[in-house]
């Protein structure tokens, strides 16, 4: 590096202030930082145009064709969209996520209707003339740890109550796993988001060998700004990038922890507690099931359920 100073991340870079929580990880308290590092890095229209390039197949290289209206102000599953942009006619929303939502339908009916009405405020409905609306076009980009197809695609129409073959009113939102191995010709068109997903990757396989969000994020960038990953971006954007990922990072794993389901999440606390870490200990020791109800006084399907779960976290 030739600025050492200047090229490299340290606790120093980041505004805010947190707090650890019992797993080690951050919690932000200042509310001021909203921003995503998806969001922040693909506010550039450069960016966002050779993102738009990749998930269509064109080759515009005019980024003065985009027009980002990203609504302002607005809370959308507690935070704003990630991005919303016009370009030749076709209104795009782009959305990544970290956990599968079927829900998604819906809450881009709710965006849509704000930013067609905020496009044709000005225009009369009730003229025997039809104005045009430009064409909307609503994307996800998953990366996510949960199993997901590499393409898929959710629609209003699935979350009806009496499905019907034509329904009256429909919205697709088209959904991209961008996870390794997956639409990686989407990514290879775009170096912005292969990128993007280079570092989050490197920051979740910190955090998973037990490092703290802060530091996975600070290392992380640091790698990728000595591996050529981003290293503009991130340069020139130190403050903004580091509180973006930490932003970013607790932004997921508060939706994973809101949504998640599982058994062990799902155990009620003392005894309960207790007897699980019991069985879990057993199962390690490759003790028989059925001798482990027995013990225990507890059900083989009981016994079942924490081994099903413990083999998705191998």
């Amino acid at each position: 590096m030739e600025n050492k100073n200047e090229e490299t991340f340290t606790e120093n870079t980041i505004t805010e202030e947190t707090s650890a929580d019992n797993n080690g990880l951050s919690l932000k308290t200042n509310d001021k930082v909203k921003d995503t590092l998806f969001r922040t890095l693909f506010s550039d229209k450069k960016k966002l145009l050779s993102l738009y390039n990749a998930l269509n197949g064109s080759n515009y290289e005019d980024e003065n064709l985009i027009r980002i209206n990203t609504l302002e102000q607005v809370i959308f599953m507690r935070w704003k969209n990630d991005v919303s942009f016009i370009i030749k006619d076709s209104l795009n929303l782009y959305e990544h996520q970290s956990t599968p939502n079927p829900n998604m339908p819906l809450r881009c009916f709710y965006y849509i209707n704000d930013l067609y009405h905020k496009e044709t405020y000005q225009e009369d409905l009730y003229s025997s003339r039809m104005f045009n609306i430009p064409t909307p076009q609503f994307i996800v980009l998953y990366n996510g740890t949960d199993t997901q197809e590499e393409k898929f695609e959710y629609k209003l129409s699935d979350m009806f109550t009496n499905k019907t073959e034509n329904p009256a009113l429909e919205l697709k939102v088209m959904v991209y796993n961008i996870n390794k191995g997956m639409n990686e010709d989407v990514k290879n068109a775009c170096e912005a988001l292969k990128g993007y997903m280079i570092c989050v990757d490197k920051i979740r396989d910190k955090v998973n060998q037990g490092m703290s969000s802060t530091d996975a994020v600070i290392q992380s960038i640091n790698e990728c700004i000595e591996e050529d990953v981003l290293r503009d971006f991130f340069i020139q954007h130190k403050e903004i990038a580091m509180n973006a990922c930490l932003y970013e990072y607790d932004e997921q794993k508060h939706i994973k922890n809101e949504k998640n389901i599982s058994f062990e999440e799902g155990l009620a606390e003392g005894e309960e507690r207790k007897q699980y870490d019991i069985v879990v200990r057993m199962l390690k020791r490759h003790k028989d099931i059925e001798e482990i109800a027995g013990d225990l006084d507890v059900s083989i399907d009981y016994i079942k359920q924490i081994e099903a779960e413990l083999l998705t976290k191998v």
